[in-house]
This record gives C-alpha cells, structure tokens and sequence, in this order.
C-alpha cells in the first residue's frame, strides 16, 4: 500500500471521519471532546461522514489506536470514500505516517485542524504572521511525510561532500522563515505593549473564555462596537477595543480577545502573545461561560490553563455565566454561584442581567479607589475635567472662590492631581469601601 503524500496542512470540503480516544479519565467517555471535534471540522468545512471512539488505557505509540482497530479503520475509510481521518488528539509524526500507510488516508490531528482554522479565519496582517508562524512550528517536525522529493541534490565547488537531502534544505529554509517571523513579530508585540500601556490612565477590562462562549456578542452589547458575532468556533481572532460607559459618567476600556479550546495548540499561545497582551495588561478579566454548553465546567478549566500559561491567572476576575436564557443545568449554575461568588448571571442577546454586571464593575473600581477631600480655585479648569475624567464625585460646595469636593478616585492617579493646580490642598478621608 502507498503511503499517503501531502503537499500542504490542510481540510476542505472533504468526507471526514473522526477518529477519538476514551482513557477512563472520568471525562464522560470523551464525547463531549468528539462533539467539539465535530463542530471544529465543520468549521474548518469539511463533511463528518462517521465517527470512531475506542476506549483504551493508554495511547498507542505507533498508531495511537491498537493496529486491530487501525486495519479495522482501513475497512471503513475504503467503502465509505473517506477522505480525511481526523484524530481528538496530537499524534506524533511517526504516528501520522503509520496510520496514512495503513488507512491509505489523509490524517488529520487535532492542533492541525485547529491551525487551518485560523489560518482560514485570520484577516488582518498580524493575525496571518502569527498563525503561519504557528503553523511552520507545527511543520517542521512533519516535513518528511509532507514531501516527496527527498533525493539528494547535487555538490559542486564549495559545497562539502555529496550534497545533501532535499529534506534538510527545507528544515532549514522553514527554520529561517521561523526566525524571520518571530523577529516582526517580536516588534509588533513591542509596539502592542507601547500601545497598551499608553492606555495605563484608563480602567482596562479584557474579555476571555472559551471559543463560542458570546464573547464578542457581549462586547456588542455593552458597547455597541459592532463586533462580527458567528455561531462559529474562533470568529474574532484580532483584539477590539472600545469604550465601556458606567455609572456617574465613569469609563473603563474593554477589549474582546481570542477565544480558548480545549488542547489549544501550544505554538498557538505563543503565536498570539501581540493579540493578548490585552488580557495580560488589564486590570479586570471578565472570563465569558457559556452556561449551554454541558462542558462547562471543563470549559472554564480549559481557559484557566492557558491563562496561567499567559501570567494571568492571578488577575481579579469576574466569572461571566452568559446564555442564562437557554437551557442549562441548575446543579452546575448551583456549583458555580457557591465557587465564584462575583459571579453575574447574564444573557448577552437579550440584555438580562447587563445592569447587574455593570454593578459589580464599579463595585470592583471602588474597592481600588480612596476617598478624598479637596480643595482648590475656581479657576482650576484642567484639574475640574481631570476629576470628573479619572474620579467620581460625591460631592461638590462652593465657598467663595473655593470649590471643596469630596471624591472616589484611584490611587494611581492621585500624583498628577497637585501638578494640575498650585494651591490644591488633599486630605485623605479613608480608605473605599469593599
């Protein structure tokens, strides 16, 4: 039997047969795994025709599944015309060759998939080089299945012995382009951190979750950005920024971010570092559950992870429990509310519980503030707009031309108030509330 060759990483509109493990790990048999790779297949377009599920104790080296299961495979990808045999895990390169010589098929593993999605999904200059950054990454342990012309290539003068194996001119020509890649993208991320932390004087809100959860549909919702919203596993891979009206004329900056999955490629989060330097930066992470989903609590698991890759998972959070319209389990919504008391019910299509989130914003900036006394002239135009910018006012006496306010701000702006007025006197009443 020939061995399957492939000139790109890639799943079209080709017949798909789904290829998984169950470990006895508690994990419900890892259907809920194969339904997510169901629905990452059909984002990436192609057609489920089967699935294969077998139960083991550990993953096979050499084909992942037993070879009694492999050739049992064989049998179904050749009457059903299979076209790509699609796996729920990572598979090793040699794990890939061994089952493309047996089943003759294209084979397919789960961070492949999920990197032609993106590549597929990312529009903007940025959101292309850190996806093809992750993708030579992925590749370049793979080319030897990927190519056919391995023969070697003629010497000549100044080239030492007999020449070498095509393979090898091509590791090396995708280990530069990886250098290449990382450099610009080392200068984005730089530029990125610049303009991140030129925003430092405002309150910074970042969305995450997992992919679908309503991310972007919430961002819609609370600040009318217009964010593209698909019922579509990584919809928005470029962060979008807009500004968040609160209570008392207070603002905050929030910001959508990528979507999570569970066993979201590594070369991925590395790739993307520019893209979530918003989440790393923030002063509050609104970490978006889709309470639908019967997953959820691996869901949440899964993004707390690659939170913790990301340095953020020390960050104040408010656990978001959105699609509170749809059907849910009321036993996990019980569990949830008991584990994350900030939590906030909410419905981003329809607005439920919006209010209330809101709330527990200003309730989160309070606790970062202190209360003040001031007192300054009247005339004080650029300090009057700074206060009512950067604080909020309790209360406000003219006595003569004096004016005494008496205000919540945060401490990290307290410094510019005296060099805004000369005769500004500040007292400090107490600490905010909790």
């Amino acid at each position: 039997m020939v061995e399957a060759k492939r000139k790109e990483l890639s799943v079209r509109a080709e017949r798909a047969l789904l290829l998984g493990a169950s470990f006895f790990r508690g994990d419900g048999g890892g259907k809920e795994s194969f339904q997510e790779l169901a629905k990452l297949a059909e984002t990436a377009g192609a057609k489920v025709v089967q699935g294969v599920l077998q139960k083991r104790e550990r993953i096979d080296p050499t084909y992942y599944i037993g070879r009694g299961k492999t050739l049992e495979l064989a049998s179904l990808c050749k009457e059903g015309d299979i076209d790509v045999v699609i796996c729920d895990d990572d598979l090793t390169p040699a794990q890939v060759r061994n089952l493309e010589h047996v089943l003759d098929t294209k084979v397919v593993d789960r961070s492949e998939l999920i990197l032609y999605i993106f590549a597929t999904r990312a529009k903007t200059s940025q959101a292309q080089m850190q996806v093809e950054l992750a993708q030579l990454e992925y590749t370049l342990p793979r080319l030897r299945r990927m190519w056919t012309h391995l023969d070697r290539i003629g010497g000549g003068i100044g080239i030492k012995g007999p020449g070498e194996k095509q393979l090898e001119v091509d590791r090396r020509l995708v280990s530069r382009k990886i250098y290449e890649l990382k450099k610009k993208l080392r200068q984005i991320e730089g530029r990125r951190e610049q303009q991140v932390s030129a925003r430092r004087d405002h309150f910074r809100i970042s969305l995450v979750g997992y992919t679908n959860a309503g991310k972007s549909t919430l961002m819609n919702a609370l600040t009318h950005a217009g964010v593209l919203v698909e019922d579509k596993l990584f919809s928005t891979l470029d962060t979008r920024t807009r500004l968040l009206s609160l209570e008392s004329g207070r603002k905050a900056l929030l910001s959508d971010t990528v979507g999570f999955i569970k066993k979201l490629p590594h070369h991925l989060v590395a790739s993307f570092h520019a893209t979530l330097e918003e989440a790393r930066q923030a002063d509050l992470l609104l970490h978006v559950v889709d309470m639908s989903s019967p997953a959820v609590i691996e869901q949440i698991k899964s993004v707390d992870e690659v939170l913790e890759e990301l340095g953020c998972h020390h960050k104040p959070t408010i656990l978001v429990l959105n699609k509170i319209d749809a059907p849910f389990d009321e036993a996990t919504l019980t569990l949830l509310k008991a584990k994350h008391p900030c939590s906030v019910n909410v419905s981003a299509l329809s607005g439920q519980g919006l209010g209330e989130l809101k709330e527990k914003i200003v309730d989160f900036l309070d606790k970062r503030c202190v209360e003040l006394e001031l007192t300054c002239g009247t005339a004080e135009g650029r300090l009057l707009a700074y206060l009512y910018e950067k604080g909020y006012v309790l209360s406000r006496k003219l006595d003569g031309h004096k004016l005494h306010f008496r205000i919540l701000i945060e401490k990290r702006y307290i410094p510019k108030l005296s060099k805004l007025a000369s005769d500004l006197e500040i007292a400090e009443v107490s600490q905010a509330r909790a």
